[in-house]
């Protein structure tokens, strides 16, 4: 199912870019190669089971297990010391990445109350869109019994596309759910 599944949204890609932008070649048309969860857990410097608990979480979200992100310096104020574990982050790619963006389109996304779509904002100056996920219970692969703290993380598609106007127009035809331009 998941080679389908990539066969799929890379039809669907290129059907939309190519008549749209007047590419010449399939090679030409950008793709999406990875998504990036990024999960700051700033408690985690009084409860080290909180930061297990995140990587639990967003290894049951993208079945993959996520590595720890760690200080680089110590900042005394926040009772923060070097190369203490603060976040975890995972990079998704292949066949997972493409069963995550299925489960973000169907599933997730249309679980947030009040959605009036995706910010049209989040684009990065290089074709890349960053997500901010508030809960991490809109996902069904999370049991809402568990959870200790409800937590949010940040979600970036990174795409081979050099211009965010193209990277839009991509990640619209896979179905991410833009907020209408007023």
């Amino acid at each position: 199912m998941s080679l389908n599944l990539k066969a799929k949204y890379e039809k669907i890609i290129k059907d939309a870019l190519m008549p749209e932008f007047k590419f010449k070649s399939v090679m030409q048309v950008p793709r999406l190669e990875k998504i990036v969860i990024n999960a700051g857990v700033g408690d985690a410097t009084n409860d080290v089971k909180l930061i297990e608990a995140m990587q639990n979480e967003i290894q049951a979200i993208t079945g993959q297990r996520p590595i720890l992100t760690k200080s680089k310096k110590a900042i005394a104020t926040y009772k923060l010391r070097e190369d203490q574990a603060i976040g975890v982050k995972v990079t998704v790619r292949g066949e997972r990445m493409w069963n995550l963006v299925e489960n973000l389109i169907n599933v997730a996304l249309p679980r947030v109350r009040d959605f009036k779509g995706l910010s049209n904002n989040s684009f990065d100056g290089r074709g890349n869109y960053t997500i901010g996920i508030k809960e991490q219970i809109i996902f069904t692969e999370i049991n809402y019994d568990d959870i200790k703290k409800v937590r949010g993380f940040d979600m970036t598609f990174v795409t081979s596309s050099k211009k965010d106007n193209i990277a839009k127009a991509m990640l619209k035809a896979i179905g991410l759910p833009f907020a209408k331009q007023r």
